[in-house]
């Protein structure tokens, strides 16, 4: 508490002299150094080896340019920082890279412990070794020559540091001081200086703030649970808070699931044996109403990406058990009645397809809006039709898979719901379609489709007064599709009348060349470019006359007069006169 004291005091002084907050020294932007750091070597994405091999190389860098080597390859030599060294903040930053190597190397392991349990010993000794350099960086820091800014940001940094060392060690009330530390610092920092600045440590303020719940939960403050899960709404505390937070959710479910036996659906009640079952359905409502009041829409995608998660291991674990009891029947049992344990799989089927029904539907409720916001940025890739397109095909497909679901065929209330919403999303994935033939100037396209659109709707309309379900309202889409047919019209018009405009104003549209269109004139820029289409090339095939050919079809029907006479005169010549013939004495 003194020390908390003496920092509000040195703060204090800051205020009155903001213009020139800190104090003439030497100075590092702890905090700033550290996020944008982690920001750019692959935290962005939760890759802390990235991190580490980047202050590996730092550190390397740091030592090479300020001649602060450890010895060379051969034998080590250990330095230490000494403060007649600190008249340059690159020794400061040298300590820093080597607390956030270890931090970085720590959160490593963490998440390699999930399935290697014998790594957490390694973990806590590198979270001890980077509290160990935060200790040493606040050391250094108390050296006159360090301005007061450095020296906070350094208690707060080594704080920290101490309370995730505490954290992991579950020694719950030494962490929550140590994080009440560093948030205290933070704060007052944040009040201190520039909006910039005090973002920034706002942030950090945010990240510590449910660990901070969370010990004194585990201190016997049972009202912080309520603030744990407003916190995990907004998706603050980081992937290690997140981590335990789901971890004490499911353990809450777990002691209540106790006294949940069954559940009611569709006019059947269901007996639940299954543990992991009842945990998921007694989670259902509260998933559901954090769904509700997220803040954001990456607040929301995330919590039903979590539900949609927890709901495939839970039809996992059913499916496994619904294979147990079949081989426990035997191949020659019964299949006309559908069990219990199988009705509870479709329940929990129901469910999951429901849920990416809404996800889907409200991403294109998003998507909606962004295209219809005029100030969409034109550098930057918006929304277009065809991605509305796609999220109701798939909400359509979910609901054919619905209507499909074991033990519900008989339901006719139930698949005349499906066959309703059907009509409902088949009406705005045709709209979009159409929306998309509009872009690209397909007027006749999109007029039938803007009829098909305004015939499902009605149906839906005149259906909907008899089953009374809730269902999204397409009346909205009624007046928005009469509208989109009125400027539909008038765009095919305009663009009818650019095509028929007078010759000499009426750019080229077709290819035909300059010796077929010599009696029009025309403004063609083409014909004074590098590629000027001013005949047919290569030109086309002319009939040319060809040589006639007869054949002689009468030949076999014509009688040809006797020739006997004649060939009796060749004979009476005997044998001499064809002697005479061959050697040629007779002609």
């Amino acid at each position: 508490m003194a020390q908390d004291k003496q920092n509000e005091a040195k703060i204090a002084s800051m205020d009155e002299n903001k213009e020139n907050v800190s104090d003439p020294g030497v100075g590092l932007e702890i905090l700033q150094i550290i996020k944008d750091s982690q920001q750019q070597h692959g935290l962005r994405h939760g890759d802390y080896q990235r991190y580490r091999g980047y202050c590996s190389r730092r550190l390397r860098r740091l030592r090479k340019t300020l001649g602060f080597k450890m010895g060379n390859r051969h034998k080590y030599t250990g330095k230490k920082i000494t403060e007649e060294m600190l008249s340059d903040s690159r020794y400061l930053l040298l300590v820093l890279m080597e607390a956030e190597r270890s931090w970085s190397y720590a959160m490593q392991l963490k998440q390699e412990a999930n399935t290697e349990p014998r790594k957490r010993f390694h973990l806590m000794s590198r979270l001890r070794k980077a509290a160990k350099h935060g200790q040493k960086l606040e050391k250094l820091c108390e050296s006159p020559s360090i301005d007061a800014k450095t020296k906070l940001e350094a208690q707060a940094y080594t704080a920290y540091l101490t309370g995730m060392v505490e954290f992991e060690l579950q020694e719950w009330k030494p962490a929550m001081e140590a994080f009440n530390k560093c948030k205290t610092i933070y704060e007052k920092l944040a009040s201190a200086f520039t909006e910039e600045l005090a973002v920034l440590y706002h942030q950090r303020v945010e990240e510590i703030s449910p660990n901070i719940r969370y010990c004194a939960y585990n201190i016997g403050d049972q009202n912080a649970i309520n603030d744990l899960m407003q916190m995990r709404l907004i998706g603050g505390g980081g992937n290690m808070m997140a981590e335990k937070l789901e971890a004490l959710i499911t353990q809450t479910r777990a002691k209540q699931a106790a006294t949940m036996s069954e559940v009611e659906w569709r006019g059947r009640t269901l007996p639940v044996k299954i543990d992991k079952a009842r945990i998921f359905l007694l989670g259902l409502a509260d998933n559901e109403a954090a769904i509700a009041q997220a803040s954001n829409e990456d607040t929301k995608e995330h919590l039903y990406e979590t539900l949609l998660s927890e709901c495939r291991d839970t039809i996992q674990a059913v499916r496994e058990e619904l294979k147990a009891e079949q081989r426990e029947r035997g191949p020659d049992a019964d299949t006309g009645k559908v069990s219990n344990l199988q009705f509870l799989h479709s329940y929990l089927s129901y469910i999951k397809l429901c849920t990416v029904v809404k996800r889907n539907e409200s991403m294109a409720h998003t998507l909606q809006a962004k295209l219809k916001d005029p100030h969409n940025d034109e550098n930057k890739r918006g929304p277009k039709p065809q991605d509305l397109i796609r999220l109701y095909e798939i909400i359509l497909q979910s609901l054919a898979e619905l209507s499909t679901l074991q033990g519900l065929e008989e339901d006719h209330t139930f698949q005349k719901e499906m066959a309703l919403k059907t009509l409902v999303y088949k009406a705005y994935r045709c709209f979009f379609i159409a929306q998309s033939y509009v872009l690209v100037k397909k007027w006749s396209e999109a007029l039938v489709l803007y009829e098909r659109v305004l015939k499902y709707a009605k149906e839906v309309q005149s259906k909907h007064n008899v089953l009374k379900n809730e269902l999204p309202d397409v009346q909205e889409l009624i007046a928005e599709v009469n509208a989109e047919k009125y400027s539909l019209q008038a765009a095919a018009i305009l663009d009818t009348e650019e095509v028929n405009e007078s010759p000499a104003e009426r750019p080229v549209k077709d290819n035909t060349p300059l010796c077929d269109r010599l009696e029009t004139f025309r403004l063609d820029p083409a014909l004074v470019g590098k590629q000027p289409n001013l005949v047919h090339f290569p030109p086309g095939f002319q009939p040319i006359p060809c040589k006639p050919l007869f054949f002689d079809l009468a030949l076999n029907h014509v009688a040809f007069p006797p020739l006997d006479d004649k060939v009796e005169q060749k004979g009476k010549g005997g044998l001499t006169g064809y002697i005479k013939g061959i050697f040629g004495f007779g002609s």
